[in-house]
């Protein structure tokens, strides 16, 4: 089938760059582009005219959240509650036990998900607390998610995490990390048989990877196995690390090496390699505050920083800078990893605190950011067909409205969409070919249901943070509310 998308802008590429069609058209035949440009006159079987709306590349979120949301109630964490978001020890060792059911998990990866294509994102890999479960993920849940990515059309490169340690509170209140290294053989191991899974079923949208989890929770062992398995099947790694002081302190701790020395001694620093976040490398003032070579070790591995700019700023942290990993020739690619699944807010975050961080206004434009949401992702996926669009790449895209008053007056299509609004203005989405959205919505998903079902969930998950506290404090007075309901104002004057 021969489909047409006609905008008043379309970012389409050319010469290794995106480029700005005014009143453009993309035509796709079956999962391929076949043009790109103004005045497409050949025959189609569909069209979708758009008027003002801008047609981009589908977005790539490779740190994409696909569990409920949990930075709404932890990233804001007072000092004195902040060790009850943790295993405690006790916990760990005594009581460790999943929050939800099977079928809980995989409404939980529907509706994240379904946050996911609402949101303009085309291709994603997954991130998901393992908090919530006895232990990590397992082959079964990510077949099963697998499957429902396959039944909304997303692009997924998928793999159940896996780790040998938990960060928890030991007794006297020092955070650390408990191990249980059968436990992070046996999850290899169902990450090997998912990558297994994903080439026996031989669909273009479900790709096996490697997804350990945070460096300090895995041993060294298990990081050399992932290296040698990776090399071995030529296999995607996706590992969080430089990302704090305490995965930092640990590593020094436990092996005399900081987390880039620990990924070479292990063979992980020669495969392929994105890090989601790379905040905590030497240049960074709380690190040492000067460039002693990480960026460039960085650079000369090919390894790619997943940058994810609004929970990182969420959470009080910050990279510094994108542009001197961009100017030390690190790939830099985007994620969300947590909600909202929102790439315009993470990249117009990402601009103005690059303003703070390098004290300039153009230390990194927004066409920077879009070039990290396309083309970054899809080099770090080794997909020169993914993120641009052109003839014979992949027919994956999305328009963003851009038509209501709101928006407000219009400059720049790309810069008034980072500056004036949200992926949330999202309208069509098309992945190979497919219409995954239309009009705002996604076929075959029942919003409502879905909505009271994941609510139901999250208020499911806030209690059992009462069970891994050390101090077994209520889910009340770990997560007190912003101000006093009105009830309990009026108690206080009946009193």
């Amino acid at each position: 089938m021969r489909t047409k998308f006609s905008a008043e802008f379309v970012l389409g590429h050319e010469a290794g760059q995106h480029v700005l069609i005014r009143d453009g058209d993309v035509v796709f035949e079956d999962t391929r582009i076949i043009y790109v440009g103004p005045n497409y006159e050949g025959p189609t079987d569909q069209s979708f005219e758009l008027g003002r709306s801008l047609i981009t590349p589908g977005l790539i979120d490779l740190d994409a959240l696909t569990d409920i949301d949990h930075l709404l109630i932890d990233s804001w964490a007072s000092t004195d509650r902040a060790n009850g978001l943790q295993w405690s020890e006790d916990y760990f060792h005594n009581r460790r036990a999943d929050v939800f059911t099977a079928q809980e998990r995989q409404t939980i990866r529907k509706y994240a998900l379904v946050q996911l294509a609402l949101h303009g994102v085309t291709t994603y890999m997954p991130i998901a607390s393992e908090i919530h479960s006895a232990w990590a993920e397992s082959f079964d849940e990510l077949a099963g998610m697998a499957e429902t990515s396959r039944q909304i059309g997303l692009r997924g490169y998928l793999g159940p995490a896996y780790r040998s340690g938990v960060n928890v509170v030991r007794a006297s209140g020092q955070r650390d990390v408990a191990f249980d290294e059968e436990q992070g053989r046996a999850g290899l191991a169902d990450a090997v048989r998912f990558l297994d899974y994903a080439e026996d079923l031989a669909d273009p949208l479900v790709n096996g990877v490697l997804l350990p989890c945070r460096i300090e929770t895995l041993t060294a062992d298990l990081l050399r196995s992932t290296a040698e398995i990776a090399r071995e099947r030529h296999a995607l790694v996706r590992l969080h690390c430089l990302q704090g002081a305490l995965e930092r302190e640990l590593l020094q701790r436990w092996h005399g090496l900081t987390p880039l020395q620990l990924l070479e001694q292990t063979g992980l620093l020669a495969e392929r390699l994105v890090i989601p976040h790379g905040i905590f490398v030497d240049r960074n003032p709380l690190v040492d505050g000067t460039d002693l070579g990480d960026l460039q070790t960085l650079a000369e591995a090919n390894i790619s920083i997943i940058h994810c700019p609004l929970t990182s700023f969420r959470y009080g942290m910050a990279l510094d800078s994108f542009a001197a990993f961009r100017e030390a020739g690190v790939n830099l690619c985007l994620g969300t990893d947590s909600f909202p699944p929102d790439l315009i807010r993470g990249m117009d975050t990402g601009v103005h605190l690059a303003k703070l961080l390098d004290h300039r206004p153009d230390a990194a434009p927004a066409e920077h950011y879009f070039e990290a949401a396309t083309l970054g992702g899809a080099r770090a996926l080794d997909r020169p067909d993914l993120g641009r669009l052109e003839v014979g790449a992949q027919a994956d895209l999305v328009a963003f409205s851009l038509d209501d008053i709101r928006d407000g007056v219009l400059d720049d299509p790309v810069r008034t969409l980072l500056l004036n609004g949200t992926a949330r203005q999202a309208t069509h989405s098309v992945v190979a070919g497919r219409l995954i959205m239309r009009d705002g919505v996604i076929p075959g998903v029942d919003v409502p249901v879905l909505k009271a079902e994941a609510q139901r969930l999250f208020e499911k998950m806030k209690e059992a943070y009462s069970e891994r506290d050390s101090e077994r404090r209520t889910p009340e007075q770990l997560f007190p509310p912003t101000f006093p309901e009105a009830r309990q104002i009026q108690l206080v004057i009946d009193q």
